[in-house]
């Protein structure tokens, strides 16, 4: 089901809603002062007690002395989605994208509220600007694989109708048809994360159809000791050089087997990196709540990412999976909003 991001993330099945976050996440807004970080906390401890109505009340408040803040107007169509008001939300969320097309999370969530709407052609079109904005977003991606699979099962619902007698197609509605139902069954609630950058909210998410089972994953077990500190290191210097942009520090915390996302060869997304790290005035990259789990020459680190920059404050999660190459512990792949 797709997943949204309440605002810090949000929908109805047969999409997953994404947990809402109080602060667009990866390309928001300028350095935020105390007092504004005060509002967008009260305002998230408002939705995590229910309290909607003040909760926009306060938004509005806000928004009357600066209209163009994005994390307060993520936060506000999160609300409103909330409190059952999807044009208002697709209003919100759609002149974000035209004000702040860097942002992912606003199309994101617009196509979890077309979904909701059965315009499932819309939400493809939303997610693919939200891919294109931010290649490594894992949310997007799945709430991407949910929309194509509602769209088969339409065009295969459309084939029998045009041709009952087709065998072929019946095996293939039932298939996508049952995936929705089992997933449906766990489908998480969608909760109210802290105000920071447009985070995600659950939608209801389907698991992509596969010929045979997958693989059963080898089990991880919690790191400990030297690995685990090795692995803690590794991810602090690579934020540490990010933030200095120290760019051969920086790419050379990524394995030479590194997938870049969105199919990038790894010198376009070097050279992407480059042009997005370099011209910056200043850069601040701080991790916090590391969750690192090691199996043998394999780690996996889950942690929140603040990432701040010119005119960008932005929280998200983030995970690393790093291989071990010599005494050195390198990134192998990188995904953002999982």
């Amino acid at each position: 089901m797709l997943q949204t991001v309440k605002s810090t993330s949000f929908l109805s099945a047969p999409l997953r809603l994404l947990a809402v976050s109080v602060a667009v996440s990866a390309a928001l807004c300028a350095p935020l002062a105390m007092a504004q970080t005060e509002d967008y906390a009260e305002v998230n401890r408002l939705m995590r007690a229910g309290q909607m109505s003040e909760a926009l009340t306060k938004a509005d408040q806000y928004l009357a002395g600066k209209p163009r803040d994005p994390q307060m107007r993520f936060l506000k169509g999160v609300i409103q989605t909330e409190t059952g008001k999807p044009t208002d939300a697709i209003t919100t969320f759609t002149k974000l994208t035209e004000d702040f097309p860097e942002l992912p999370e606003p199309y994101n969530n617009l196509a979890v509220l077309y979904a909701g709407q059965s315009q499932f052609d819309k939400a493809r079109a939303a997610l693919e600007m939200a891919i294109r904005t931010n290649p490594s977003y894992a949310t997007a991606h799945e709430n991407l694989g949910d929309v194509y699979a509602k769209l088969a099962s339409q065009a295969y619902s459309k084939a029998l109708q045009l041709d009952a007698g087709n065998a072929a197609v019946a095996p293939k509605l039932s298939l996508i048809r049952n995936l929705f139902a089992a997933d449906a069954k766990g489908v998480r609630p969608a909760t109210v994360a802290a105000v920071t950058a447009p985070a995600t909210t659950p939608v209801a998410s389907t698991k992509p159809v596969t010929a045979t089972a997958p693989a059963t994953p080898p089990a991880q077990a919690p790191a400990s000791g030297a690995a685990h500190e090795d692995v803690q290191a590794a991810v602090q210097a690579w934020a540490k050089a990010w933030a200095s942009k120290n760019m051969q520090g920086y790419l050379g915390a990524y394995a030479p087997n590194f997938t870049p996302p969105g199919g990038q060869s790894r010198k376009d997304w070097e050279a992407d990196r480059k042009a997005r790290i370099v011209p910056r005035t200043r850069i601040g990259v701080d991790i916090s709540d590391l969750n690192v789990t090691v199996n043998g020459d394999r780690a996996s680190v889950k942690f929140r990412q603040a990432y701040s920059s010119d005119n960008l404050n932005v929280t998200s999660r983030k995970t690393l999976d790093l291989v071990k190459s010599g005494n050195r512990w390198l990134i192998l792949r990188e995904s953002t909003g999982s």
